[in-house]
């Protein structure tokens, strides 16, 4: 059987706006983060992340986070991509709230993984839409931070 190999993609840095509580609905607790910009760094893809989009995130009963996320990305030639993903935040209780308290939280103490997919018009980017991706997460104040890797 093939072994799981992957390589470096990119770093992308999403700055978030203050969140947006819907409540507790018949899934769990809803809260909507609204993308208003960053970054995107790697070797093959370098840009911005455009101001909009989200994240709709659903805390469920069990405390675990479903990330459902959907944004855009301006390549620094020009050109756009478009990416959705879910992903899983699983982060305990007491580094949850050390966290809100601004206490410091190493990204080892919690799960944070997405499956990125992209989407593009790009004759130059086109191959993102024929991968499969993962991205390592990070919490930030306002801001979310993922190393993604392509899966070879």
């Amino acid at each position: 059987m093939a072994e799981l190999k992957s390589e470096f993609l990119c770093d992308i840095i999403g700055d978030l706006e203050d969140p947006l509580p819907v409540g507790n609905t018949c899934h769990g607790t809803r809260i909507i983060y609204k993308i208003k910009g960053g970054s995107v760094k790697g070797p093959k893809v370098n840009g911005e992340v455009l101001p909009m989009g989200a994240d709709w995130l659903l805390i469920r009963p069990d405390g675990v986070a479903e990330l459902d996320v959907r944004a855009s990305m301006r390549t620094d030639d020009g050109q756009v991509i478009y990416t959705c993903y879910k992903g899983i935040l699983n982060i305990p209780l007491e580094v949850m709230k050390r966290f809100q308290s601004g206490g410091a939280v190493e990204p080892s103490e919690y799960y944070f993984r997405t499956t990125p997919a992209f989407e593009t018009g790009s004759e130059k980017y086109k191959w993102l839409s024929n991968i499969v991706a993962v991205g390592v997460g990070e919490l930030g104040k306002n801001q979310v931070r993922y190393k993604v890797y392509q899966i070879l």
